[in-house]
């Protein structure tokens, strides 16, 4: 009788295994495949594996871009796709699911169900292709494979990425996370952004389930792309007048992770249609984010604009309706299931989702809070995006930016006609005067439900300033153009939330470019190469509060201090305190930038050189056998030093450490680097380079390092964008289709 019992509960337990194992892409909504339709491309290899595409028609160019990219990262595509489906935890695991919150919660799939329609026919007709382009992809290579039922995609589902994504870049997530995490965002929280009190992201509690199963269960920012909105980008601009010999120039510098979902791809496109393109993209994107055509070119900087509102609900009893204008609505209530994967088995996680007229809400223990942010329920600007792709000159390409084809972020502009712009875009909310817009409204008033946004003439903006140039480098708009030459934040409405502070590398730009006429190639290569410090805000605070600590019965320390004295203010690898400064300092630069508490000196020394003695056996070690660009294994892995540091214009913004020999890991930072130039005859030409390669995920392929020795250097690479040019560096050529 035992016998049985026991066989039974085994049997019943290993039934509940199997489940637990197989359930989730059972429970998955069915995949759709996209309108069938025929594509063929032409894809072009480069000597470094860079991918041109061809195709006669737009859509066949998006067929390509997929299939070209998921050649060189499928593993990256597939994750970015099953976060477009709710399903990311089944992949990723707690971190995934988090992700899958969001978008059950930002209902990023009703907003493209209700919104799809309504975009432009030759878009959704791009979003389509690049979906076939995916599934071609998965069909000829179904090992590769890792999430059952995933494919076929269609262009709703990469519309889908781009509802759930884009509000991240400009700190929703940061909100998310401290309201689940109980935290009130009305409060005194400690630093604050121009007034605006910023999450405590330390608190926690709130939810029901326990912190080691509930994927949500911490506070904190949500992992829609690793970093996604880290501090970094770099951004400059010359126009003619001031180059020295008569070229404009454009550099493109937006810092990103190495890998991930926001990692850069870099990809040449050319179609019959007359779209000709060169520049990156992210993944489960059809177009290019930034880059140049034959007339104009843009890049692109994380600013920090406030458009994210929060509204406290008044609840009735049962927590079931909220009061707006006097009057009880219901409150949107859905339960969903989020895949959470723990090694081999998938957890159903169950969670629940509100809404009410603002947007989503979150109930915690202060209460219920409703968010509104920037594109709520709008794919609009997908559209947008890609037509910016072929705008032709200026007039064209500012009709577009009129229409906020990013909800955020800074555009930097240059063409062959000579012209230079800058634009702070931000798609801000018309906000009724004679309220705290910085702190929790209240959530009974429609009057304070916002539908219209700022038009863009009102917002921060430069053409042709007659310093003959403009740079970023995430700082205040209002410092871009040389001394003289910058905007007075005074004629900027404070409803918009603009950002006043500035940052390392900012200051040390404006510095450099104000110092230099011309800017001439080589000087413009220098200046965004360099590694110094401006011995300014939380630099001097940092260095001096090292320079008072009483250290004299402390023999390491004592040295370490005398390091830090000795230092020359640059993350060159020349001078014996670069290692040991760059560490110590790299938290003090996220403080202007994030607004976080300032690190303790003693803290940050003796955690410094106590790393340097642990590794290194002496805290002078030079600064490229510490900062490494490590990537393997395998029989193209790499492993090179590097230089700079946070906040510096040669960027190595953050790092892992190896626990084996405690090298630090540069993840973030410099990334895709591009170097345009206009000369006077109008013909763009342009240079590049990746910390890695083009196939980052490949490591038996010759293109999964080979930029890093360049990348390292500070070199670049040839672009090659005209059809002649592409045919004598073509290395492979083949042609892709779905027939």
């Amino acid at each position: 009788m035992r016998a049985r019992i026991a066989w039974g509960l085994a049997s019943f337990l290993l039934v509940i295994l199997v489940g637990l194992m197989t359930w989730e892409p059972f429970f998955a909504p069915a995949p759709a495949a996209p309108a069938p339709r025929s594509y063929s491309v032409q894809i072009t290899r480069d000597e470094f594996g860079v991918p041109h595409v061809h195709g006669k028609s737009d859509p066949d160019v998006a067929f390509g871009i997929a299939f070209a990219h998921a050649e060189d990262d499928f593993a990256t595509l597939q994750d970015v796709a099953a976060m477009t489906r709710g399903r990311y935890g089944a992949i990723a695991g707690v971190n995934g699911a988090k992700v899958d919150f969001a978008f059950h919660l930002l209902d990023a799939r009703g907003t493209v169900r209700r919104r799809y329609a309504a975009l432009p026919a030759d878009t959704r007709a791009l979003l389509d292709a690049y979906a076939a382009g995916l599934n071609t992809y998965a069909a000829k290579h179904p090992a590769e494979i890792k999430l059952a039922r995933l494919f076929p995609l269609n262009g709703r589902d990469i519309a889908t990425g781009f509802a759930l994504r884009q509000p991240f870049f400009f700190g929703l997530d940061n909100v998310i996370g401290a309201l689940v995490g109980d935290t009130p965002l009305g409060a005194d929280n400690g630093p604050a952004l121009d007034g605006k009190p910023l999450p405590d992201y330390e608190h926690g509690g709130g939810s029901l389930i326990p912190a080691a199963v509930d994927p949500i269960a911490r506070p904190g920012p949500l992992p829609i792309g690793e970093d996604a909105a880290l501090a970094g980008s770099n951004a400059f601009a010359v126009a003619p007048s001031r180059s020295g010999d008569g070229v404009t120039r454009l550099v493109s510098n937006a810092h990103q992770p190495y890998r991930g979902g926001v990692a850069w791809y870099e990809i040449v496109v050319e179609s019959d249609n007359g779209w000709h393109m060169a520049g990156a993209l992210f993944p489960g994107m059809p177009f290019l984010a930034l880059g140049h055509n034959e007339a104009l070119g843009w890049t692109n900087t994380v600013n920090r604009p406030d458009l994210i509102d929060t509204y406290k609900l008044v609840l009735d009893g049962d927590g079931s309706h909220y009061r707006l204008d006097g009057k009880w609505q219901p409150l949107e209530k859905l339960r969903v299931w989020l895949p959470v994967r723990f090694g081999p088995l998938v957890l159903p996680v169950p969670k629940t989702v509100w809404r009410s007229i603002h947007g989503p809400v979150i109930v915690n223990r202060e209460g219920a809070f409703a968010i509104r942010y920037a594109a709520i329920d709008s794919i609009a600007n997908i559209a947008d995006y890609y037509h910016l792709n072929k705008a032709r000159n200026f007039a064209e390409w500012q009709a577009l930016m009129a229409k906020h084809p990013l909800p955020s972020t800074n555009f930097i502009y240059a063409d062959r006609a000579g012209n230079i712009a800058y634009l702070y875009n931000a798609a801000f909310p018309v906000r009724r005067p004679g309220f705290d817009w910085r702190r929790t409204l209240p959530g009974d008033r429609s009057d304070l439900i916002w539908h219209e946004t700022v038009r863009s003439e009102q917002v921060p903006h430069y053409l042709n300033p007659a310093s003959g140039f403009l740079y970023n480098a995430n700082n205040t708009p209002f410092r871009a153009a040389g001394k003289g030459h910058d905007l007075d934040p005074a004629q900027t409405s404070p409803l918009l939330g603009v950002e006043l502070d500035e940052t390392n590398r900012s200051r040390r730009a404006g510095r450099l470019m104000d110092a230099t006429n011309p800017i001439g190639r080589r000087d413009l290569h220098a200046i965004k190469y360099d590694t110094g410090y401006e011995r300014t805000a939380e630099v001097a605070w940092m260095l001096d509060g090292i320079a008072r600590l009483d250290v004299r019965n402390d023999p390491v320390l004592s040295k370490a201090q005398a390091l830090i004295g000795g230092w020359d203010l640059r993350a060159d690898g020349r001078n014996p305190g670069d290692a040991l400064a760059v560490m110590v300092l790299k938290d003090a630069m996220k403080t202007s930038y994030q607004h976080t508490v300032p690190p303790d000196p003693r803290a940050q020394l003796e955690w410094a050189s106590s790393h340097l003695m642990k590794y290194f056996g002496r805290l002078d070690p030079p600064l490229g056998r510490v900062e490494r660009l490590r990537q393997g294994p395998g029989k193209y892995r790499i492993d090179l030093p590097l230089d700079g540091g946070g906040d510096t214009l040669r960027a190595a913004t953050s790092w892992n450490v190896d626990p084996k020999d405690g090298r630090l890991l540069i993840k973030h930072g410099d990334s895709f680097v591009m170097f345009i130039e206009w000369p006077q005859d109008g013909k763009v030409t342009s240079r590049s380079v990746q910390p890695f390669g083009a196939a980052t995920t490949r490591p038996d392929s010759p293109h999964f390092t080979d930029q890093a020795p360049l990348f390292a250097a500070h070199r670049l690479k040839p672009v090659h964008f005209f059809a002649a040019d592409v045919t004598a560096h073509a290395v492979r050529r083949y042609v892709v289709s779905n027939r």
